[in-house]
């Protein structure tokens, strides 16, 4: 079988809402998109009694054994859905690790969706939903690379064509415990996105948008915050915000220039920190 080469894109949360809580899991709504930074996946079906999974790259280091793609992987093998199928899956990571951007979680979504459209998997795709979520709860966002709004019941809205950013990725030396950063979560906010429109994606909308778990991370790591001020004082973004539950932070800008500017602005004051231009997709 020859080798397919498929884009890991990286996710976004443009906005966050912590909603509430069933039992051990946090319910959260977030206007989300996808950006032109992304992981390279190679795969292809092998002869051979178990599959075989490697990660190269700049952030493939400390990976653990058990991840979202060999999780993805025993899932369909006990479900019998692979059919006794093995692949060779190479990952060259180019997305950070604790990073609020969704990368082993796009990983598998990517991985389940080639395995789905080739037909090495016979389901509906109401089954590739279940099957993305018993991986993790925001596969689901990386089904389709387009745009969208999850609302407090789950349900994802996509838009195509919405609203582009060019935007500044930066991050410290250090990455965010997602369980860490959820298991402070106190307080909850109201519902706003179960009506989601394009126009949410508008700048002024957004603007007025936060992220609820920035003021734990910050408090947490306070170095996020000390980014997020020098971001929003010296290169005059749209808005300033964190992703996920973080460590990267991103600026949002209505051209590249601003955003070449800012980065070059931001490396002269953390030299050692990683920061990269992109734009949503």
């Amino acid at each position: 079988m020859n080798i397919h080469k498929i884009k890991s894109f990286a996710k976004i949360n443009l906005a966050l809402n912590v909603i509430g809580k069933i039992k051990n899991l946090h319910k959260i709504e977030s206007i989300f998109s996808f950006i032109n930074l992304y992981d390279l996946i190679l795969i292809k079906k092998i002869s051979s009694p178990k599959h075989k999974i490697f990660f190269c790259g700049k952030f493939s280091s400390n990976i653990k054994k058990v991840n979202t793609v060999t999780k993805l992987l025993d899932i369909l093998d006990k479900k019998k859905l692979l059919k006794n199928n093995k692949f060779y899956i190479k990952i060259k990571k180019n997305i950070p690790q604790k990073s609020g951007l969704g990368g082993g979680s796009m990983n598998a979504a990517n991985i389940l969706n080639f395995l789905h459209k080739r037909k090495f998997i016979n389901v509906s795709q109401k089954q590739i939903i279940k099957i993305s979520k018993l991986v993790g709860s925001d596969v689901n966002l990386g089904l389709e690379s387009t745009s969208g709004i999850i609302n407090s019941k789950g349900i994802i809205k996509r838009f195509d064509n919405s609203p582009k950013f060019f935007i500044l990725l930066t991050k410290p030396v250090f990455g965010c415990s997602t369980k860490k950063i959820y298991s402070k979560v106190k307080k909850f906010t109201k519902s706003k996105y179960n009506s989601p429109k394009k126009s949410m994606f508008s700048q002024k909308y957004l603007k007025s948008q936060k992220n609820d778990l920035e003021k734990i991370a910050f408090f947490s790591y306070f170095k996020l915050q000390k980014i997020k001020n020098f971001l929003m004082n010296s290169s005059n973004p749209l808005f300033v915000r964190m992703t996920g539950s973080g460590s990267v932070i991103v600026a949002y800008y209505l051209s590249n220039l601003d955003s070449v500017i800012a980065k070059a602005r931001f490396k002269r004051k953390f030299k050692n920190y990683w920061c990269i231009t992109s734009k949503t997709i």
